[in-house]
C-alpha cells in the first residue's frame, strides 16, 4: 500500500514524497481512512510506530478541503493535547512538514518559557494548537483562548498523561470543548483509568491497534560508551580517528544540538552536515544527496528528519544522545545493518540519559554490551 491508496490530496502527498515517504506504517494505513471519514478514533499505539501522521495527514486534509470564512478566522479549529514539551514541538514540526504546502496554520504551546511569543502567534490566527495541559488551561483563564469552534480533538499520550499527573487538567480541558466535534484519542496501554477516560471523550469510536516495534535486527552489533556530557564530542571525534568508518549517521535530540555537532565536526576537519526541521527541502535533499554519494562523511540528523533517509550500506548509527521514546532508539539503529548486511550502533549515555537507557533494555529485552575501554569512560 502506498499513501496514493489512500486518497491523500496532492499538497501533502507532495509533501510526503518531499519527506521521503512513499508508504504507510501500519497505523498510519488504518487510521487515516477512518480519520477522513470523520469517525471518532481510539487508538492504541505507542510513539515510534508513525502515530503522529496518522493523525496529522488526515486532519490538515480535512482542514484544508474546509476552509473558514473570514470571520471565523481567530477560531482554532483543532487541538492536540500532550504530555510533554517534547512531544508538542514534535507534533509540531510534522504538522510543519506535512502541511507546507496547504493553507493549515499552527501553533505549539508549553509551559516553562515566556507566553509571549506564543501569545502573538495565537493572536495572529491559526488553525491547528498543539499544547500541554498546564500553559493550555494557563492562557485558556488569561482569555487567550477560546476552544467554542473547536473541530478536531486530540489526547494524545493518555497514559502517559495519567502517569505524570494532568488527569484533572485534561478533564477540565474536556469541559470546555463543544460536544459536536471529532475526536481521536492515543495511548500505547489502556488500564481501566484510561478505557474510563476515553469514553468520556469519543462516541462510538473505531479501535486501531498496532503492536510497537521492539526488536533489533541481530546484523547490528551494538555497545554502549558512558561519558560525562561535556566530553561527547571529544569521544565522537576520537571514535571518527578510525578512518574504516567510511560514512556515519550521527542521532541528536534537538535541532539546536545537531548544529552544535556539525561545528565542531567541521572544526577538526570531519566534512559533515545537519539535517533537521529548520533546514530548507532543498538543504537536507542536498545533504543526503552528498552523504549517499560519501562526499559528505558525517550525517547530524534529528529524529522528525531521519525518517526519510534511506542509505544503502550506512555501516554506522551514532546515538550522540539517547532518546527519550525507546522506540525511537529502535527506529534510529535500524538504519544501519539492512538487509542482512552487518551494521554497528554505538550510544553515547550521560548521567542523565541512564533512565532512558534502561527503557531502551526493557523494551527489546536485552542489556546493550558496555565499552569500558576508551579515555572518557564515565565511572559509573
Amino acid at each position: 500500500m502506498t499513501f496514493q491508496d489512500l486518497k491523500i490530496i496532492e499538497p501533502i502527498k507532495n509533501a510526503l514524497q518531499e519527506e521521503g515517504y512513499t508508504t504507510p506504517t501500519p497505523i498510519q494505513a488504518k487510521a487515516i481512512p477512518i480519520i477522513l471519514e470523520n469517525k471518532d478514533l481510539l487508538g492504541c499505539a505507542q510513539t515510534g510506530t508513525g502515530k503522529t501522521a496518522a493523525f496529522a495527514i488526515p486532519m490538515l486534509q480535512l482542514l484544508h478541503e474546509n476552509p473558514v470564512g473570514k470571520f471565523e478566522k481567530s477560531h482554532i479549529r483543532a487541538l492536540i493535547l500532550t504530555p510533554t514539551r517534547e512531544l508538542a514541538i514534535q507534533i509540531g514540526e510534522s504538522f510543519a512538514a506535512y502541511g507546507r504546502h496547504t493553507r493549515v496554520k499552527h501553533s505549539v504551546i508549553f509551559g516553562g518559557v515566556g507566553q509571549k511569543p506564543q501569545t502573538d502567534a495565537l493572536h495572529k490566527g491559526i488553525d491547528v494548537l498543539i499544547a500541554t495541559p498546564g500553559r493550555l488551561l494557563d492562557l485558556i483563564n488569561q482569555g487567550f483562548i477560546k476552544l467554542n469552534q473547536l473541530e478536531f480533538f486530540v489526547l494524545d499520550e493518555a497514559d502517559r498523561m495519567l502517569d505524570m499527573g494532568f488527569v484533572h487538567d485534561v478533564k477540565k480541558v474536556i469541559k470546555l470543548l463543544p460536544s459536536k466535534r471529532q475526536s481521536l484519542f492515543f495511548s500505547a496501554t489502556m488500564p481501566p483509568a484510561i478505557v474510563t477516560l476515553a469514553s468520556t471523550i469519543l462516541r462510538n469510536p473505531a479501535r486501531v491497534e498496532v503492536t510497537p516495534v521492539s526488536s533489533t535486527a541481530d546484523t547490528i552489533r551494538q555497545s554502549v560508551f558512558f561519558v560525562d556530557k561535556t566530553d561527547k564530542n571529544s569521544l565522537l571525534l576520537h571514535i571518527l580517528k578510525d578512518e574504516s568508518i567510511a560514512t556515519a549517521l550521527v542521532f541528536t535530540r534537538t535541532k539546536h544540538g545537531a548544529d552544535k555537532v556539525v561545528k565542531v565536526l567541521r572544526k577538526a576537519g570531519v566534512t559533515s552536515e545537519a539535517i533537521h526541521g529548520n533546514k530548507s527541502q532543498s538543504a537536507r535533499q542536498n545533504a543526503l544527496k552528498n552523504f549517499k554519494a560519501q562526499t559528505t562523511r558525517v550525517l547530524v540528523a534529528t529524529d522528525i528528519a531521519a525518517r526519510g533517509i534511506d542509505v544503502d550500506d550506512l555501516t554506522h548509527v551514532i546515538n550522540y544522545e539517547i532518546p527519550n521514546i525507546p522506540e525511537t532508539y529502535v527506529h534510529r539503529i535500524g538504519r544501519t545493518g539492512r538487509a542482512g548486511a552487518k551494521g554497528i550502533a554505538l550510544s553515547f549515555c550521560d548521567h542523565e540519559e541512564k533512565t532512558y537507557l534502561r527503557d531502551i533494555h526493557k523494551l527489546i529485552a536485552k542489556n546493550i554490551p558496555v565499552v569500558n575501554d576508551h579515555p572518557y569512560a564515565l565511572g559509573r
